[in-house]
């Protein structure tokens, strides 16, 4: 008996890497703040990190209320009732 020999598909297509979703820049977060026209982001001094207070400026954008930070202000501002004071493209 004579044996065959098999050959491999040859590939027809680059395969996909798969990103590291620590290192790509492009990855969307889980969760998000909505875009308000009363919030105001401050930045504070942190080491080797990007941390924001919030503070909330409805109604008449003179007593700023503090509401925390990011992850404290995302569920605040996410169950916001006023519709109107988020940017057209949230709605």
């Amino acid at each position: 008996m004579r044996s065959r020999q098999i050959e491999a598909p040859a590939p027809v297509a680059m395969p996909l890497s798969v990103a590291n979703p620590e290192t790509d820049p492009y990855r969307l977060a889980p969760h998000r703040i909505r875009r308000c026209t009363f919030r105001r982001l401050i930045q504070v001094d942190a080491k080797n990190e990007r941390v924001y207070d919030v503070e909330c400026l409805f109604p008449d954008r003179k007593v700023p209320i503090p509401i925390g930070d990011l992850d404290t202000a995302m569920s605040v501002c996410n169950a916001c009732t006023a519709a109107h004071i988020f940017r057209p493209d949230e709605d």
